[in-house]
């Protein structure tokens, strides 16, 4: 059995060559995602949202926290593409400054997650023996504990909730699930004839694990990430929207909060709660897509093959004869 087996269902169906374009040096597994439409359409979208947070001073017109009475509860105009809130905030700066924190904590939340669960999961697979029953014990109870209501309570203890501290305890509450799904896949893989080979070659541990194991996960490490992202991005999203977050700072969150605060939609006010909840729902379909995406290119039995077009016009006729 070859080494390129397991990685039909387990990880990207190609190596990771580096493709020559002119001067561009485009990797293999961005151009398997490039190739399907799904994960092409989801980073297009992650993408946008990205360079619209990144470049949110420029295109912001105003301080996202400045009163202005005279310009207060102003639909959407062309001096104001979102709208005011109650207190003349400029909504359009509000939701493209915001675009920074919420994508910056989701994507550090997700990183930690996807950290401890790969470092978890792989060890307690690898590893065995008393090391994996005390990481099972551990995934089982933060699996048993519902999440939302533990991060509720965890935030209203809070003393401190900048975006490091949410971070992290976001992190700490979702890191279970998928460090279950990376310790079963790692036990599978650790089975393998490749594997046996280099522990019998008498590769040291660290090979085994770096070169073996983590190479044929790599995708679903990858759709952890992405899946623990938009996840953490709903959550935090959730907890401000509650008022368990930083209320100082802006964020997606906490502008739908001050909406809800305000009861802007009692007074006919929809722009304060659309325009940041379009961009959070913009940027959660953008990671769900890329997440199936990811999940068709790793695994070929998700992947849905067009028939050639002669075919199906010849498929076509026959049908109404």
């Amino acid at each position: 059995m070859s080494q390129l087996e397991p990685a039909l269902d387990l990880s990207l169906a190609a190596p990771p060559r580096r493709v020559m374009r002119g001067r561009l040096r485009v990797p293999g597994w961005l151009l398997l995602l490039l190739r399907n439409g799904k994960s092409r359409t989801g980073l297009a979208m992650v993408g946008f949202m990205v360079l619209i947070a990144l470049i949110a001073p420029l295109i912001s017109i105003a301080h996202p926290n400045d009163f202005n009475l005279l310009a207060a509860r102003q639909s959407p105009s062309w001096h104001h593409l979102f709208g005011t809130t109650d207190q003349g905030s400029d909504i359009f700066s509000q939701v493209v400054l915001g675009a920074r924190r919420s994508l910056l904590l989701g994507a550090v939340a997700g990183a930690l997650a996807t950290a401890v669960a790969a470092t978890l999961g792989i060890t307690a697979a690898y590893t065995g023996g008393m090391v994996d029953d005390v990481v099972n014990f551990l995934i089982n109870v933060f699996l048993t504990i519902p999440a939302i209501p533990l991060l509720v309570v965890v935030s209203g203890y809070l003393k401190s909730r900048s975006m490091g501290t949410m971070a992290v305890v976001l992190a700490v509450v979702l890191w279970a699930f998928e460090a279950r799904i990376l310790r079963g896949q790692a036990l599978q893989l650790k089975s393998r004839d490749f594997v046996q080979a280099a522990k019998a070659a008498g590769e040291s541990t660290r090979r085994v694990v770096f070169g073996e194991l983590v190479p044929n996960m790599i995708s679903r490490i990858a759709a952890a990430f992405v899946l623990v992202f938009y996840i953490a991005l709903l959550t935090d999203a959730g907890l401000e929207f509650l008022g368990l977050g930083d209320m100082t700072k802006t964020s997606w969150g906490v502008t739908l909060y001050w909406a809800q605060t305000n009861s802007t939609v009692l007074q006919g006010e929809w722009w304060p709660f659309f325009f940041p909840g379009a961009a959070l729902a913009f940027t959660v379909l953008g990671l769900v897509l890329l997440l199936a995406g990811i999940d068709e290119v790793s695994n070929p039995r998700l992947r849905t093959e067009r028939p050639p077009r002669r075919r199906l016009v010849a498929l076509l006729i026959g049908g109404r004869a």
